[in-house]
This record gives structure tokens, C-alpha cells and sequence, in this order.
């Protein structure tokens, strides 16, 4: 069970300036003392303030390059020593916090692959404890939000308060044209749930090519997220991993530049009034939606009389699959998504087998 987070808000950390978006920004990882410092002052001369560079590597084959280990972090310290940036990096390991800590990085964020896994979580955590270092938690690689929530949880308890998430997608065998699947319904039900979170999109790894982070960055404004943390480097087709998504620092200018960051809200009369009415009106249909799911159920609890009274089993998969499918078709029609009336209808459907069961357990 899902607990409140006690958090300070990223504005109290002192790393970053507004308006939004709050931004990280550097290479995807740190190959050679010289990169690092033309890429961090190349982010430096635009107001980049908080400069990322990934210094162990989680791969998926060992031979690849796995990062420069902690000898890069002495680079760090002298971005930190030349230009003021504040600087962060990606830790799995106890090994690894301890080390941060030893040469004084002041963020560090924890990889998809490491907030999906609770044991590790905790070691993190644990090495954590009693210091005062933000910590940034990517969402796991699958969409399970439960397992997100656990991993802040794990470090909240640890007394990390300077926390916050980078939304970065989904692994999926689904044919899209990015890396990941953005899978932004699920970055918007965790922000409803802890608005105070400080929370990024990482459209570099949703994206997987330079040609889509424009697009990506402008959504994840357009959600009200509050920062982008984005790979650059001096030189990006000489990068010796993931050459394609990174920007040169003038290009990330220009697309940071080129984003329209909408107000979260406005003081404007007319768009109160204006804002207010059509609330007022989602609030009727949605109550008479909720009337309609009432009767729908109440059909529902019948068939599972009748089905019992016939000794009939309550799954009826090709009447569902037909039911589905004519729903999908008929949503089309009327311009909504086929991903929004499935899991619409999915949930419905669900709740009609709970009641039917429910009425079978009767007897």
C-alpha cells in the first residue's frame, strides 16, 4: 500500500531557475576528461546550470562499453570547480553512492533498470541514509507504478526529502516509432498522486533519435511536467554510446528555445469563469455517466441470475471479443482513440464479471 511521501520541493534545492523547464542537461556518458569539460561549457554559456554525465553503464552485453568508471567522476569536480554547475550522475550500486559522496556530486538519479529491482533499491537507500543528496527515480522499464511508488518509498524512509522522478517510458515490441513507448497516462496518474514530486521527462531515451525530442519535450510541457533531463554532447556522431539521441549544446538551445511552456494556471477572469462552466458541465456528464454504469451493472447482476439458473459459466470470450470489436469500431467514428475505449470497455467488463461472480458466490 502506496504511502505519503514527506518531500521538499525541488524549487527549495537550489539547483535550478525558473520559468520552466527546469533542465539537465549532458552527454550520455562520460568518455574522456576533454568531452566532458567542451560539452559542460558549451551547456554552460546558454544558463545550463546542472550538468549529467553517466559514469557506470548498465549494458546489456559485457564487452560493451560500460562506462569510464570512477575515475570520470574527478571530471565532475572539475566541471563543478570551473564553471559552478552543479553535477549528477546515475548510480546502481552501494558502490557506487559512496563514491558520489566521496567526490562530492550533488544529484544522482537511479536507472530503469535499477528502480524495478527492490533489493537494489534498498541497498541505494541505505547508503543514502543520514545524507542529504536529491535523488531523481526513472520510471521501471515496464509500466508498473507500484513498483515506481515502492522505490521513492524505499528512499523517503531512508530520510531522502530532496526527491523526485524522470519519466523516460516503456519497453515495448510494439512497432513505434521511438525507442520506448511514452506511455504518458501513466506519468500523469503518478503525478496526480504526488503533485509535489519534482518531475521530469527524459525525451531522449523515449526517443531513441534526434529528430523526435522536439515533439516529446513540447508533450511533457504540455502535461505541466517540470523539467526535461537531456542527453548533449560536443560531438554526438563520435559518442560512444547512444550517438543518435544526443544534441549538440547550440542545438539544445535551439530546441529549448522552441518549446511552448504553458502557465499551470491563470488569474484571468474570463478564463476562470470560461474554465469554470465547462467543469460544470463535465461534472453533469460525468454524473450521469456514473447513473448509466449503475444500470449497466444492475443488467449485469440479471445475466449472472440467469447464468446461474442455467448453470452457464460467467466468461463468454467470443461474445466479449465481438463486443470489443464493435466497440472500438463505432469509437472510431465518433473520434475517440481505440486505446481509450479499450481500456474503458476493459474495465467494464472486469467490473461485470466481479458482479456476475458475485451473484454465482451466492449460491
Amino acid at each position: 500500500m502506496a504511502h505519503e511521501l514527506d518531500i521538499v520541493p525541488a524549487t527549495e534545492w537550489g539547483f535550478f531557475t525558473l520559468p520552466r523547464p527546469m533542465c539537465i542537461a549532458g552527454p550520455c556518458s562520460a568518455e574522456t576528461e576533454e568531452q566532458v569539460l567542451e560539452t559542460a561549457k558549451g551547456l554552460h554559456d546558454f544558463g545550463i546550470h546542472v550538468f549529467r554525465a553517466g559514469i557506470w553503464k548498465p549494458r546489456t552485453h559485457p564487452g560493451s562499453f560500460e562506462g569510464v568508471g570512477s575515475k570520470g567522476l574527478k571530471w565532475l569536480k572539475k566541471v563543478k570547480e570551473q564553471y559552478g554547475m552543479q553535477v549528477s550522475t546515475e548510480v546502481a550500486s552501494e558502490k557506487h553512492v559512496l563514491e558520489c559522496i566521496k567526490y562530492g556530486v550533488d544529484l544522482l538519479w537511479i536507472g530503469a533498470r535499477t528502480s524495478a529491482n527492490p533489493f537494489l533499491m534498498q541497498e541505494i537507500a541505505d547508503a543514502l541514509e543520514g545524507t542529504d543528496i536529491p535523488v531523481l527515480v526513472k520510471n521501471p522499464v515496464n509500466p508498473d507504478i507500484d513498483l515506481w511508488i515502492g522505490a521513492l518509498e524505499r528512499l523517503n524512509r531512508a530520510g531522502i526529502r530532496k526527491l523526485g522522478v524522470i519519466h523516460r517510458g516503456f519497453s515495448t515490441s510494439a512497432p513505434i516509432p521511438y525507442r520506448n513507448d511514452p506511455g504518458w497516462k501513466l506519468a500523469v496518474e503518478l503525478r496526480t498522486r504526488y503533485p509535489q514530486l519534482a518531475f521530469f521527462a527524459d525525451p531522449s531515451h523515449m526517443a531513441g533519435s534526434r529528430k523526435y525530442l522536439l515533439e516529446l519535450s513540447q508533450r511533457a510541457m504540455d502535461l505541466g511536467l517540470d523539467g526535461l533531463m537531456v542527453e548533449s554532447h560536443c560531438n554526438p556522431d563520435c559518442a560512444w554510446s547512444d550517438a543518435k539521441q544526443q544534441l549538440t549544446p547550440p542545438d539544445l538551445k535551439t530546441m529549448l528555445e522552441s518549446l511552448i511552456i504553458r502557465d499551470n494556471t491563470s488569474e484571468n477572469e474570463a478564463y476562470k469563469e470560461g474554465i469554470d462552466a465547462l467543469r460544470a458541465r463535465i461534472d453533469v456528464i460525468d454524473e450521469n455517466l456514473l447513473k448509466l454504469l449503475k444500470e449497466r451493472m444492475d443488467v449485469s447482476r440479471s445475466i449472472g441470475e440467469y447464468k446461474r439458473e442455467h448453470n452457464v459459466a460467467i466468461i463468454q470470450a467470443g461474445r466479449w471479443e465481438q463486443l470489443l470489436s464493435d466497440m472500438v469500431e463505432r469509437a472510431a467514428a465518433l473520434g475517440i482513440s481505440e486505446q481509450a475505449i479499450t481500456a474503458i470497455m476493459t474495465a467494464i467488463h472486469d467490473e461485470s464479471v466481479r458482479v456476475q461472480n458475485e451473484v454465482l458466490e451466492k449460491n
